[in-house]
């Protein structure tokens, strides 16, 4: 009696997730792959289209490049936010940083700061005429660059996200630091290894299982990469236009264009972008790991 209570109590404690899960997740997918496969028009109103709202996804020039951005903005912030959290985790590990409890603190502090205020509080600091980048650059007679500008402003939003998410990334590498066993160093450092060999021979292959993870979550937040360019919009309107991201491109059909249909199609698609990405790393780094 008692072993069929104790085979019950699994189901019944997953259960209100799984009723969450299917109610949040899984039955508003189902609704956008079902509009999806229709199409709005001015004679005949709604009607079944099929994957029609695909073959022209497929071949937007908006959506392609939207896409094609996002992956340009992965290449070349998400190296340099991975290298500076495995730094900072390194370093605070090591036991050589002083006040180290507060140094950590204030790395993961801007991770804290929602996206809405951290896109604002940069977008005032590029401010070519009122930033104090600017009045700076006009009070020692030296050129700031237009942090706003065509040239600039991927660069300048991969700056805010590196701001914002360094200290995330960190604390899941500092975590998993923790817990290589002290044995090994004490190991290591009797047969002669020093601090740096220590690093990468011992904590840089564990920290593989980690940086995976982080990988990933840097793969789904790059490709949807919306509140900072949507926040810095109105300041430089003629830079981040309507189609800037994909998923800005698909809210600018839906709450703009009234084109629902056609922005669920968009939406599913930059899905299966983040799907297929997520897997080649995935598969990557496996094959590096059994080589």
């Amino acid at each position: 009696m008692t072993s069929r209570r104790h085979g019950a109590a699994g189901p019944l404690f997953v259960a209100p997730f799984m009723m969450l899960f299917a109610l949040l997740f899984l039955a508003p997918l189902g609704y956008a792959a079902y509009l999806s496969l229709f199409q709005h028009k001015l004679i005949g109103g709604t009607v079944f289209v099929g994957l029609d709202n695909y073959v022209t996804a497929v071949t937007d020039p908006l959506f392609l490049r939207g896409v094609g951005r996002v992956a340009v903005f992965f290449v070349l912030q998400v190296p340099v936010m991975l290298l500076l959290a495995l730094l900072f985790a390194l370093a605070l590990d090591s036991g050589l940083v002083r006040l180290a409890k507060v140094v950590r603190l204030g790395i993961f502090v801007p991770y804290a700061v929602p996206s809405v205020v951290a896109a604002l509080m940069w977008g005032y600091l590029y401010g070519q005429d009122y930033g104090p980048f600017a009045q700076l650059g006009r009070i020692l007679g030296v050129g700031v660059p237009g942090f706003l500008g065509g040239d600039w402003i991927l660069g300048s939003i991969a700056n805010i996200v590196t701001w914002e998410f360094v200290g995330y990334n960190m604390i899941i590498l500092y975590a998993a630091l923790r817990t290589i066993p002290r044995e090994l160093y004490e190991a290591a450092a009797v047969d002669g290894a020093g601090a740096w060999r220590i690093a990468w021979s011992i904590k840089l292959p564990a920290l593989r299982p980690a940086l995976l993870l982080t990988l990933l979550f840097s793969v789904i937040g790059s490709f949807q990469l919306f509140n900072e360019p949507k926040l810095l919009q109105p300041i430089v309107p003629t830079v981040i236009d309507s189609s800037y991201t994909a998923n800005i491109y698909a809210f600018s059909l839906a709450f703009t264009g009234q084109q629902v249909n056609y922005a669920a199609t968009v939406s599913f698609l930059l899905g299966l972008v983040i799907v297929i990405v997520s897997y080649v790393v995935m598969l990557t780094a496996n094959r590096r790991t059994a080589s």
